[in-house]
């Protein structure tokens, strides 16, 4: 039997076919730098320039606004708001400029979420604020310098002169005695020491051979007569020396709190031996002076000091209003940033 003709023909099989997939090359895509600073440098540049322009407007303003004569010009209150309400527009104006630059010449960049483009507005416009306080600072070293430090230094060097007026009276006083001037820091005390006292009674002027007003006596036995001495000569020259004297224990006194009884005493009696007053009117004058003298000094102390606190005020104050208007220019500046960089991604 034959058996090969119960199955079918088989059929040919097909050939596999196989399918290559080729990767498309790989292309890298320009990496956008965060940071455009071209763009800062740009804002930065314009925010220096227009606080330059402002603050010498400002200047021009303010020092037409003042005036040395009495009832003339503004108050010294008056003109201290009006600075600080200056460098404040000017701030604002400078740094929105600056920031608002920033964001609209920047790079506009694709493919980033509204936030992260939003917060790199905000840092190009903080970074363009701080470069251009750099070079504002950088321009006005000088001028702000002067400002801010002016009233460090008047307030050191007023207080210094409060702590040392005494002393430095005493001193220059001494040398001055020492000299043998009739000028010195307190000459004027002395002076009002051995003031005439118009109710006391006035020497009568001598008379006779000695009066330097009397004709000369005619010769004797064809001698010429003896020359006589300049008139006065020898008492200008005591007054001089107690003058003198007087200054240096004024001086010496200053020291300490009250003068020594002992000098208060020997100055009586030589304001009594140049006036003609008694000595419980020279000693009294003597205290009198000594009182005064000390009032003043006490008072030169108060204002020094009342100067020097003054002097510490203002400053603080400059600095604290500075630091807020600082603050305010980096906001504005940051904000502005925003506003241009929504501008130029329209």
């Amino acid at each position: 039997m034959n058996t090969r003709g119960d199955y079918a023909h088989p059929e040919p099989v097909a050939a596999a076919t196989v399918a290559v997939v080729t990767p498309p090359p790989v292309v890298d895509l320009p990496r956008e730098s965060a940071v455009s600073w071209g763009a800062i440098l740009a804002g930065a540049i314009a925010a220096a320039a227009l606080s330059l322009i402002l603050v010498i407007l400002g200047v021009g303003l303010g020092l037409s606004s003042v005036s040395p004569w009495s009832f003339e010009g503004v108050t010294a209150e008056t003109f201290g708001w009006s600075s600080i309400a200056w460098l404040t527009f000017t701030a604002i104006a400078a740094s929105g400029l600056g920031g608002y630059l920033a964001g609209r010449l920047r790079t506009k960049w694709s493919n980033l979420h509204g936030d992260e483009t939003y917060f790199r507005d905000t840092a190009h416009g903080f970074v363009s604020w701080a470069v251009a306080t750099l070079l504002t600072a950088a321009l006005l070293t000088s001028a702000i310098g002067g400002i801010l430090g002016a009233g460090a230094k008047v307030a050191g060097a007023t207080a210094g002169a409060a702590a040392s007026t005494a002393g430095g009276i005493a001193a220059a006083g001494a040398g001055s005695a020492a000299m043998g001037t009739e000028e010195g820091d307190v000459q004027y005390w002395v002076d009002s020491l051995f003031r005439a006292n118009p109710t006391a009674a006035q020497p009568a002027p001598p008379v006779g051979p000695a009066d330097a007003a009397a004709p000369p006596a005619p010769p004797v036995n064809g001698a010429p007569p003896p020359p006589r001495p300049m008139p006065g000569a020898d008492r200008r020259a005591d007054s001089r020396e107690v003058r003198t004297e007087v200054n240096r224990i004024i001086v010496n006194s200053l020291k300490s709190d009250t003068m020594d009884p002992a000098d208060t005493q020997y100055l009586g009696q030589l304001v009594a031996a140049q006036t003609g007053m008694s000595q419980a009117e020279a000693q009294s004058r003597v205290t009198d002076v000594q009182t005064r003298l000390r009032a003043a000094l006490d008072n030169a102390k108060q204002q020094a000091k009342q100067a020097a606190d003054d002097a510490r005020k203002a400053t603080a104050y400059a600095a604290l209003w500075l630091f807020i208007t600082l603050l305010i220019g980096a906001f504005i500046a940051s904000l502005s940033a925003t506003w241009g960089g929504r501008r130029r991604d329209l």
